[in-house]
């Protein structure tokens, strides 16, 4: 299990910040849709539909905030997206119907989108020689304020009335606000040199916006744990209920174990499309062993379930990390941001998208959807190291014009 902190110096304040943070999104994952359709009683089409569109309108915010991070100094605008974020969530407590629900839910969102891409250049400037693996140490640390975060909310969900939900809402603001406060003792990146060339470079970069439309796709694993698995286990199969939980807290607890381990041996463009070849593989094993779950007794369903969601786990261990190694070190450190706000587009569409996909494949077709899915994901994965190669020769190219710029005489 990694350290939960590191020793003293700048990554201990980003690792504490995040830290932080992740507990208060531990309690609005577990119980922030539960808040809106419990407690302020909105129809959970509604609940649904605000979200999506949501993640539709906050998909822009991080190319365009890791832009000025990458201008204008990357602490000060990550602190503003958390402030923002706090903000908004606080201001879940006045939403009581669906517009001012969309406002408060969009700019938290857009909020959160623009602050990943605005904590890039704090990781690739602290992250020591391999800012891909102190990456990979932070999602082990934001699987374990998850946890925590969890946890705690379950006391809300448990007690169910609308203080005790807005209890948990302002604690979550609280969460964001102080991981804000954390971040005043982090010396600020001094932004680089300005570059001359056109202002949006990553949303001219083909190969890297490819390797964003692959990566997106890939991104719909992450919902087949807390979408699709749940509803097949109670919907399709004999297995106990309770164990939706044992599935999540078994992939929560591999990943907070392994997922720094994972990303030692990614330490090139190379490997990370490697793994997300092996990924793909691991994927479609997975899905294919959950269809099988169906029909079968209890246990059996079970034991097919849970060694899923060990194969499955392995593949998003090799995802995570593939996703850290070729966003770092195929964009150019002086548009860290931009160019990573132009990859969590991916992420994002797979955020809004995937839900619905997985439930029309696997749910609502059936066992033949989840070979579909795993097929996706297989193809995917084949698909990743050629797109690579084709980016790292372009990076090449880009490195060399640049170069030979510099050594010109001046006219």
């Amino acid at each position: 299990m990694p350290q939960l902190m590191p020793d003293a110096g700048p990554q201990r304040v980003i690792a504490a910040s995040n830290f932080v943070y992740t507990v208060g999104s531990g309690l609005y994952l577990t119980a922030g849709v539960l808040y809106f359709t419990q407690a302020v009683h909105l129809p959970t089409g509604q609940v649904g539909l605000g979200l999506g569109i949501a993640g539709v309108v906050s998909l822009a915010s991080g190319i365009a905030v890791g832009h000025l991070a990458d201008k204008h100094g990357a602490r000060g605008v990550y602190a503003t997206t958390l402030l923002v974020q706090a903000l908004a969530t606080a201001g879940f407590v006045l939403a009581d119907s669906f517009w001012p629900f969309v406002v408060v839910v969009g700019v938290a969102t857009g909020a959160k989108a623009a602050g990943l891409a605005a904590r890039s250049p704090l990781i690739r400037h602290y992250g020591g020689d391999r800012p891909q693996e102190f990456r990979a140490y932070l999602r082990a640390v934001t699987n374990v304020g998850i946890s925590l975060g969890a946890a705690l909310a379950g006391w809300a969900v448990q007690v169910g009335s609308l203080p005790a939900y807005q209890l948990l809402i302002i604690g979550n603001a609280i969460a964001f606000a102080a991981s804000a406060a954390i971040l005043v003792i982090l010396p600020p990146v001094t932004p680089g040199p300005t570059v001359s060339g056109p202002r949006w470079i990553a949303l001219r970069d083909r190969p890297y916006l490819l390797i964003t439309a692959l990566d997106g796709l890939m991104a719909v694993q992450f919902k087949v744990l807390t979408v699709a698995v749940p509803l097949w286990l109670v919907a399709a199969t004999t297995a106990p209920h309770w164990l939706v939980s044992g599935t999540m807290v078994l992939n929560t607890v591999i990943v907070i174990v392994f997922q720094v381990r994972a990303s030692r041996d990614i330490d090139s463009p190379a490997a990370g499309g490697s793994a997300y070849r092996r990924a793909g593989v691991a994927f479609l094993a997975a899905c294919s062993l959950i269809s099988l779950s169906a029909g079968r007794p209890a246990w059996a369903a079970a034991a097919l379930l849970m060694t899923a969601v060990v194969i499955h786990t392995l593949g998003e261990l090799w995802h995570s990390a593939a996703g850290f190694e070729v966003s770092f070190a195929l964009a150019p450190a002086h548009a860290t941001g931009q160019y990573l706000g132009v990859f969590g587009l991916g992420a994002g569409l797979a955020e809004a998208l995937g839900p619905g996909l997985l439930i029309s494949l696997c749910i609502t077709w059936g066992r033949p959807g989840w070979y579909v899915v795993g097929a996706l994901f297989a193809v995917t994965g084949l698909t990743a190291p050629l797109a690579v190669r084709w980016a790292q020769r372009h990076q090449h190219a880009r490195q060399a014009t640049f170069a030979a710029e510099q050594q010109a005489p001046a006219a």
